[in-house]
């Protein structure tokens, strides 16, 4: 062993790997009630912690340049504020404002109540919504009598929801709503990578809206881990934004975990006595015990060039996104604030795929009298957009906001974020091919681990969780040889 102490390495410090650290000291520490001595180092190459998550203070406002919130029925993040001592920090949504819009015909359109990822669960408001026409809601509600389909294959998101709920409301409700979760293209993605528990509800309710109904009637139970203060909303956020979740988790590793920043990994190395060489860009080297990989897939696969399955992980594709920031005076919106945004279908012609509302769906996010908007561009076949400059995309989401909404008034100031190559799709049959991949992986580099939004789900919920599935299964592996 490196200096008869084992050295553990992280290589990434988003919250995946930010998440692992945390979790892998944990379970260190308390194995043999601690007295075995460990390393553990985490090396980002950026100059700060946190990956996408980026959080702002300026005027007053909290501005969150990457994600903004996560699904409060999603347990690992709420466990992990459980474990920072940072449960009274989480905050709801604002409950004035729970109205949601998609638009059609270039109108918006209010989302009827009881819409669950899409799928209704009270067929009354759908069966009145103006978004979908009188055909479509009768397709629709097929899905209560069609049979299921008994498979076992992987099939397209896309092609499932069509064949249960039928096209147009995949089209004009499910695609926008799903966009921003993977800015993908359904018919591309996987089911079972994206949502299993769909797959699930029609083997067990033989209906896709059954089954979702029947879901809901459990939302109470899954809330009761929740502080009081967020339990009936369905996003939470951190008061003084996201960014404070890594600045606990950091604090929370300052003196027992070697954090290093603007540091960058060129390759992982198996070598002769079961130990991993980390090869660094200027030269440097490192023996180490057990490496977490976090870096999106890309990245992992020029880390890990020498194993051949690694090709595998390069294949796998990412969209880029943006997102346009602006703030205005109170005076200068032409409507409530009682809703917390809109969803922009494909064929509607606009170059934003959604809008929040973003004071209105958070009330700590603005000053009084303030009002702060979140525009988001690009998705799957929409990536044109990186070759226009700050001002092209500036000025596409003010037209927009001004033909959907009347905002024409000049904002106070406008906040960019490109987050380049940052969605990773799951095409069908990832969940096989990411497993035979780990397996070559488990078998040429035993502990070698990788994981993140690449893998496994990529909302901030999944990669900690992934996170902390990587650091039990190191602490498993050495602990146990």
């Amino acid at each position: 062993m490196s200096n008869n102490v084992p050295h553990y390495m992280i290589i990434g410090g988003g919250i995946t790997g930010l998440s692992a650290a945390f979790y892998l000291k944990k379970q260190m520490t308390e194995a043999d009630g601690g007295g075995a001595p460990f390393r553990i180092s985490v090396v980002e190459k950026s100059p700060s912690f946190g990956g996408k998550i980026h959080t702002i203070e300026r005027d007053g406002f909290v501005i969150e340049k990457g994600p903004d919130s996560f699904l409060a029925r999603k347990r690992p993040i709420i466990d992990l504020a459980y474990d920072l001592g940072m449960e009274n920090e989480l905050t709801g949504t604002n409950p004035k404002a729970k109205k949601t819009y998609i638009v059609r015909g270039r109108k918006l359109h209010r989302m009827p109540p009881g819409l669950v990822l899409g799928i209704p669960t009270q067929m009354t408001p759908f069966m009145k919504t103006g978004l979908i026409s009188p055909l479509g809601k009768l397709r629709a509600a097929l899905d209560l009598i069609k049979p299921k389909r008994d498979v076992t294959d992987d099939e397209s998101l896309g092609h499932f929801l069509e064949r249960r709920l039928g096209k147009e409301v995949l089209e004009r409700i499910v695609e926008p709503l799903l966009a921003g979760i993977y800015a993908g293209d359904t018919y591309k993605l996987s089911l079972k990578s994206t949502f299993p528990q769909f797959r699930a509800m029609e083997q067990k309710n033989r209906s896709l809206i059954l089954g979702m109904m029947a879901s809901r009637k459990n939302v109470t139970e899954e809330s009761a881990h929740l502080p009081a203060a967020v339990r009936n909303s369905v996003f939470v956020t951190f008061k003084r934004g996201l960014e404070s979740l890594v600045t606990g988790l950091v604090d929370a590793m300052r003196t027992t975990v070697d954090l290093r920043t603007g540091v960058s990994v060129v390759s992982v190395c198996s070598v002769d006595g079961g130990q991993t060489e980390v090869v660094f860009e200027d030269g440097q080297r490192e023996l180490v015990d057990g490496v977490i990989l976090t870096t999106p897939t890309y990245q992992a696969a020029k880390l890990l060039s020498e194993l051949p399955a690694a090709s595998k992980l390069a294949k796998i594709d990412y969209i880029s996104v943006a997102n346009v920031i602006m703030a205005f005076d109170r005076k200068d919106i032409p409507f409530e604030l009682d809703a917390s945004g809109f969803l922009v279908p494909k064929h509607e012609g606009y170059t934003i795929t959604a809008c929040t509302l973003t004071s209105a769906k958070w009330l700590h996010a603005a000053p009084e009298g303030k009002v702060l908007l979140r525009c988001y561009i690009g998705r799957s076949g929409e990536q044109e957009w990186p070759a226009w400059s700050d001002e092209q995309l500036i000025s596409k989401a003010r037209h927009d906001i001004a033909d959907l909404l009347g905002i024409t008034a000049e904002p106070d100031f406008v906040e960019v974020t490109r987050l380049m190559h940052s969605m990773p799709q799951y095409p069908v049959g990832h969940l096989e091919a990411i497993a035979n991949f780990k397996k070559e992986l488990t078998a040429a580099m035993p502990r070698v681990l990788v994981t993140g939004a690449g893998f496994h789900g990529v909302g901030l919920p999944d990669c900690i969780r992934q996170g902390k599935e990587a650091a039990n299964q190191l602490a498993d592996l050495v602990l146990t040889r």
